[in-house]
């Protein structure tokens, strides 16, 4: 794979076994050798397919709710110093991802009526990075075919109320939530060096906020609304007589989330996205970050590695603190 694929230039030998080709994609709209197509590529984990072109690319995000879209990958350039970054949350700037697929199995259990149900290593991929209905529909797939992914966003979320309302009281699972090593040093280094911090999450509101108060309180930084330039989160969750959001049907590895981070939380224009870059640990959040328009930087620990989604990646990090040269172009 030593050619330049438009959006992502050349395959580095050592990402070459990441990207598998297929003579079609798209659920059919592609074929290789038709209509100017050269390539079509899938990561490992098969979540979207890449149909090169000879002057561009286009990424074709699958979706198991039924929603599939097309994006252009755009050329990524980023250009340190940085002006803004833009980073997720979940395995990020908070180690929670192990609680959040432990209430994907407890909700599967539940479905199954099973109380001794276990996911497998093989899932992790599955239910961690995209959205709840995402990972739900993926367990009842696999597990219970024939239950509702309604029903599974009920027991989710009675779980979720369930499990939020011990941890507040102080008798909830151990270390659910705990902040990234050197998080504080990282943010305040960013801060203090003028850049604007956006945070970015596919989780919803409730999901969210806990996590971030649970850290900043642990970290001793105040109120989260204080220090942040931006928080995005996938909205409210959707309940009878209630309104809900697009979260569930535009999260990561579409872009959404993180170009209104950019352009309407941080104000930033189009015109600067090289001075834009945004930090995951996620395959989802990696496509996110690069369909955005924006380069991307991967921490270690994540699914990153295992999904396939290495040449989309400018560099990867094992601590936040390592980022910091790269981000303040020093």
């Amino acid at each position: 794979m030593s050619e330049i694929i438009p959006g992502l230039g050349y395959i580095k030998d050592d990402f070459r076994g990441d990207f598998i080709d297929l003579s079609a994609g798209g659920d059919g709209m592609w074929k290789v050798g038709h209509e100017g197509v050269q390539r079509i590529l899938t990561p490992l984990d098969r979540k979207i397919e890449i149909i090169v072109f000879k002057d561009k690319s286009l990424v074709y995000v699958k979706s198991s709710m039924g929603s599939p879209a097309v994006y252009p990958l755009p050329q990524s350039d980023f250009n340190g110093p940085a002006q803004a970054v833009l980073m997720d949350l979940d395995g990020t700037s908070v180690h929670s991802e192990a609680f959040w697929m432990w209430i994907i199995e407890q909700t599967t259990a539940r479905l199954l009526n099973n109380p001794g149900f276990t996911l497998e290593a093989a899932d992790e991929p599955h239910v961690s990075g995209h959205s709840v209905s995402e990972h739900l529909k993926y367990c009842i797939d696999k597990y219970c075919p024939g239950k509702s992914v309604e029903l599974a966003r009920e027991y989710y979320y009675s779980i979720t109320h369930e499990e939020m309302k011990k941890i507040t009281e102080g008798r909830g699972r151990a270390n659910a939530f705990t902040p990234s090593p050197g998080l504080k040093e990282f943010l305040y280094e960013l801060k203090g060096n003028g850049i604007k911090v956006g945070l970015v999450t596919s989780g919803l509101y409730e999901k969210a906020w806990p996590e971030i108060l649970s850290a900043f309180t642990t970290l001793g930084m105040g109120d989260p609304l204080d220090f942040y330039d931006a928080i995005i989160t996938a909205g409210q969750a959707l309940g009878k007589g209630q309104t809900g959001t697009l979260g569930e049907l535009t999260p990561k590895p579409h872009p959404w989330l993180y170009a209104e981070t950019a352009r309407v939380g941080l104000g930033i224009e189009p015109s600067q996205r090289n001075k834009v870059i945004g930090i995951e640990d996620s395959s989802a959040g990696i496509v996110s970050i690069r369909l955005a328009g924006f380069s991307a930087l991967g921490i270690n620990g994540g699914n990153i590695s295992r999904s396939g989604v290495r040449p989309l990646v400018l560099s990867s990090f094992d601590n936040l603190t390592d980022a910091l040269p790269l981000i303040l172009g020093v």
